[in-house]
């Protein structure tokens, strides 16, 4: 099927970090989009060493990231879009992925600024999100999607900050480096309702405020942010996307498993009934 026909899925191209058990992720955002009837490409920024237990190492990929995405440009025409996570890579091998990014100007754009997996050990702390949004953000257009934990420490603020800091605090040095919207999410504060922000410099939006589900999971921003590509991907504007990916994440909470019985429980994939157009009758 030519890319030009009307049926055509859309592509999602996904720039983050490999876990080999596909709780989080590359291998979970292909699983979401493909949920959402999109085709999900991908490409390595960070490889690991992970399990449902914890991650005990992160490295830079092997191959190069930028001519992996170069060698996927003639793909990326008409609806496609583009997701960034996790980031093992050197500030100059970065520096030219972004270089990359601004040329092919993907239409759809979501940053979920990542500064470690779940368990194990860390990547980043907040000055290495700030220089790699100093290289990111400048392009225009992007949606930011950190958590608590994650705004706080891009802001410089301590670590009590994570349940406590005003949510303008906590998005307005994303807007200052050049974010187009802020998508805070609420899993990180206090309190036994979980409530995400929508954040411009046009003001705050409160979205869809829900009950605290028990227990953590894995790969929860991986998600979210995988799906509100996918969802923007197929017409959804941005506030409807979060809401959207927020509700699809609260309907498989009890579905999580454990392979082996060991570690965090992480995401089932959500069954498409066959013969359904993905995502478009939700």
């Amino acid at each position: 099927m030519d890319a030009t026909h009307p049926s055509a899925p859309p592509v999602a191209l996904c720039l983050g970090g490999m876990d080999p058990s596909g709780g989080a992720g590359l291998l979970r955002d292909a699983l979401a989009l493909a949920e959402l009837g999109c085709q999900p490409m991908a490409v390595s920024l960070a490889e690991t060493l992970q399990n449902g237990l914890g991650c005990s190492r992160i490295d830079a990929p092997a191959m190069d990231p930028v001519q992996r995405l170069e060698a996927l440009a003639p793909h990326l025409a008409g609806r496609w879009g583009v997701k960034v996570g996790l980031c093992a890579l050197e500030a100059d091998t970065f520096r030219r992925l972004c270089a990359t990014l601004r040329h092919l100007a993907p239409p759809v754009r979501i940053w979920d600024p990542i500064l470690a997996p779940s368990a194990g050990v860390g990547l980043h702390d907040g000055g290495d999100l700030r220089r790699l949004a100093a290289d990111l953000l400048p392009m225009g257009g992007w949606v930011v999607s950190p958590n608590r934990g994650e705004a706080a420490a891009f802001a410089g603020l301590p670590p009590e900050a994570i349940r406590t800091a005003d949510p303008s605090a906590l998005a307005t040095p994303w807007l200052e480096a050049g974010a187009a919207a802020v998508w805070l999410k609420g899993g990180h504060a206090a309190g036994e309702v979980v409530q995400d922000l929508w954040i411009t410099r046009d003001g705050t939006e409160a979205l869809d405020a829900a009950p605290r589900l028990p227990g953590q999971r894995r790969g929860t921003g991986c998600l979210l942010s995988a799906s509100w590509l996918g969802l923007r991907l197929r017409g959804r504007d941005d506030r409807a996307a979060a809401r959207e990916a927020a509700r699809r994440l609260r309907e498989r909470w009890d579905q999580a498993f454990t392979p082996g019985g060991l570690g965090r429980p992480m995401f089932a994939p959500m069954p498409v009934p066959l013969g359904s157009a993905a995502g478009e009758a939700r």
